[in-house]
Parts: C-alpha cells; structure tokens; sequence
C-alpha cells in the first residue's frame, strides 16, 4: 500500500526545496522550505553549520562552503548525507522515512553509478518505503506554469532550467523528456557569482573569500540589460554618477545588518563600506547571452533553444516554439524575459507564433510542479519500492526511470529519418530570417512582460 505521505526533495546543487505531499486531500506545505545544500564554515563566530542551520549564523564573512555538488553531479556523498539528516529530522520536516515515499530531483545526465547511490541511501540508509527520481523538468507538466495556455498543460514543450551550475533547454513530448534534442549551457548562478567576485576584487574591494555576500549583491543589483551597449556607453561616459550605478553597503555583521542597496537620500555613517556597482549590474548576466565575453565556446541562451527545437520532428516545432517555460534561480533577473523574448524573435520561423511562460517564483516552481506529481493518481505506478529494490537492486530503477541512457530516440529509425531529413532540409536551405516575426502579445497570470 502507497504511504499517504510523499516527501518532496528538489535537490538543487545550491538549496535543497523541501516540504511534504499528503495526497490529494491533504493538507500539502506549498511553500518549500529552503534549504542550503552545503556544510559551511564560519570563520567569525568559528562553527561550522549543516544546511538548515545556516539560519543560525550570524557573521556570513568569509564562509567556507563544502557543496556535495561539483560541475552539476552529486560528488560528496558525506557532505550531502549530513544535509539530509537534518531536513528528514524534527527541526525541519520531522518525517518518519520508514513510512513515507520520496520524490527526488537528480542532475540532467546524471551517471549510471551516481544514480545506483542514490538507490543505495534512499533505501539502505533511510529506509523508505518507495521513491521517485526524476530531473527538474520532468515535473513540469504537472504543474501551473503553462497553466495560463490552457486548462491542460501542451503535449509539446521547451522547458528552460537556469540554475546553480549550468543552464538546460530540455524539450518534452507527452511528459517524455526528448534526450536527444536537449542542450546545456555551461553557465549557471555560480559562474555568475564567482565572476561578479573576480571583477569588484579587481576594481574595488577584495571580495574572493565573500562568496555569499557578493551572491546577495548579484541577486539585489544585477539586471539583464535589452539595450547592453547604450547602458555600456551610458557607464563608459560618466562612471560614477549615471542612471545606471547603485552603491551597495556592504553588511556589518557585528550590528546584525545586511548588506542592501543605498536609498537615495540616505546618509551613511563613517563606518559604512560601499560598493559601486556600475557596468558590473548588467556585464555579469550578459553572461548567459553572451558566453564567449569569457572564452565559453558556445551560443548564448537564445540560439541554444533554437538548436535544440530545430532537432525536433518538422511538424512539431509549432508547438515548442508556442511552449517555452521558464524555471530556475537564474531566470529571476530583471529583462531575463524581455531579453530572451526579444532575441528569439529574430530566431523564430515567420509562420510559428512565440511564447514564453515564466513563474511568479521560478526557483521554487519545480517544487510546486512535484507536489502535483506526487498527489497524481498515477504517481503509485511511477515509484519503485523497498521490496523491489531488495529483490534486484538498482535494476528495478533502472526499468522504472527511463534516463539518458535508455533514450530510445537517437536510435529509433522513424524519429530518427525525421530528425535527419529536417537538418538536411535546414542546411540545404538558405536562412530565413522573418521580416516581422510572430508573437502572442495576451497577457496571463503567472507571466511577466
């Protein structure tokens, strides 16, 4: 029998989103609790935190972070056991694994061992009773985000997952992740942190060792500019005193003040230390557009979801290109949606109409996504259990979460045929580039414009 309650784990390479699933007329924690995934070090008050008990620090200066994730994969499986004592225990959501399933997020292209050791703690160390794995994307369907398209969510989707190490555009057809056509970006919120890092430690302060402070700067001041070489001559001209600078007061941790941008008209007082964030705001995100500033070989955001639908079946594309969601911390920055929105314009076929769908909390939406999931009918035939675990071990994962690995596209001869004629259609024709490109121009709850 199915547990009545399902544990919600989207574990992120930067927070773990956690909360609890109690079926469908349960009462469900729609809001996560957010959760750092890192064992941290403080040097100021000299005590070392697990995850949730980051909360309790209060001299962020200088913190040394030991994340289980590396390069986008689930390394340090210490590290990450200790952070999942901690939100399975009674300070945070006070489970009992034994009599409850699990659903879990694992990296896109996650490796076949990586995943055998997921098998291994979910139901050798913790003992639960079934469990779901799953990338990010997956879940989507079953949530909200193209809600506003329709009453049930399109058979034919783009999902876009800006997150902590990489950003991927991830295709979906009746709630089957497309392998073959899915891209990745390798830039992501910790590239964008440790480059804003770099820049003010060169120009302003040495801020190397201030990797949490300068992540809440680039969250409070940084913007995605959809004019980026008029906002580079407006900083050109005038450094200091522009539209575009703000001053941001670093924290004084031994009054318990964070670090915020200055008012206006607020005095500071002698003992106040300030950033100016000038052509940083807009340079670091231009990163995700623009990923050859720094030497990455690759195509910014826009081209990259072109690339991956035009891998897609020819008949289909209509619908991806009418179909692109939105999710991950990253997407957050201000003009993200207009800048993409109005580089994909240029890239979009004249006879395809354009949209994208964004979240009113993009970093949680996968979240939301899953607790749907979980409280799906069907969710019971989705999970593998304890019982079969024990009798073949991380086969019957295997079997029952088709990855990557198993992605029968690249090898199915009909999508295949498909797939090849459309890219030879595409080289053997001249580019076409829309005179007045197509876009829906309604507007819908849960979007920005």
């Amino acid at each position: 029998m199915q547990p009545q309650t399902t544990v919600i784990l989207d574990n992120g390479a930067s927070s773990i989103k956690a909360g609890l699933a109690r079926g469908p007329e349960g009462d469900d924690d729609d809001q996560p609790k957010l959760v750092p995934n890192a064992i941290v070090r403080s040097k100021g008050d000299k005590t070392t935190y697990f995850g949730h008990q980051l909360e309790r620090c209060r001299d962020y200066s200088a913190l040394h972070y030991r994340l289980p994730f590396e390069k986008g994969y689930l390394v340090d499986w210490d590290a990450q056991k200790a952070v999942w004592d901690g939100v399975f225990s009674s300070e945070v959501l006070n489970v009992d694994t034994a009599e409850s399933s699990l659903l879990i997020t694992e990296p896109y292209f996650n490796l076949p061992n990586i995943q055998d050791v997921y098998d291994q703690f979910v139901f050798e160390e913790y003992e639960f009773h079934s469990y779901h794995r799953c990338t990010p994307a997956a879940t989507i369907p079953f949530g909200r985000l193209f809600q506003a398209g329709g009453p049930s969510p399109p058979e034919c989707l783009v999902v876009i997952d800006s997150g902590f190490s990489f950003t991927h555009v991830v295709p979906i057809i009746n709630n089957q992740i497309q392998w073959y056509a899915v891209k990745r970006l390798d830039v992501g919120g910790k590239l964008l942190t440790n480059q804003l890092k770099e820049l003010v430690s060169y120009r302003q302060w040495n801020m190397m060792d201030e990797t949490y402070i300068m992540n809440h700067a680039k969250e409070t001041c940084c913007y995605v500019s959809t004019k980026f070489f008029e906002d580079l001559e407006t900083c050109r001209s005038n450094p200091k005193k522009n539209s575009i600078v703000r001053e941001y007061v670093l924290p004084n941790f031994s009054t318990n003040r964070h670090g915020r941008i200055k008012l206006p008209n607020e005095e500071l007082s002698a003992t106040d230390q300030v950033l100016h964030m000038e052509n940083e705001r807009f340079t670091i995100p231009e990163l995700l557009f623009r990923p050859d500033d720094i030497g990455l070989e690759q195509s910014g955001l826009a081209a990259t979801v072109a690339a991956s639908i035009s891998l897609l079946p020819h008949d289909l594309r209509g619908m991806f290109w009418a179909n692109i969601g939105l999710i991950g911390g990253s997407t957050n920055f201000p003009g993200f949606y207009e800048r993409l929105s109005s580089e994909l314009l240029s890239l979009t076929p004249v006879e395809y109409d354009l949209q994208i769908y964004s979240s009113e909390d993009a970093v949680t939406e996968a979240y939301r996504s899953a607790i749907a999931f979980a409280n799906d009918p069907a969710f019971s035939t989705h999970v593998v259990t304890r019982t079969e675990y024990l009798e073949v071990g991380s086969n019957a994962s295997r079997r029952k979460f088709p990855g990557w690995q198993s992605s029968s596209a690249p090898g199915d001869p009909e999508i295949s045929k498909i797939t090849q004629e459309s890219m030879i259609e595409d080289r053997g024709q001249p580019s076409r580039k829309p005179s007045r490109p197509r876009m829906r121009t309604s507007t819908a709850p849960g979007r920005r414009r």
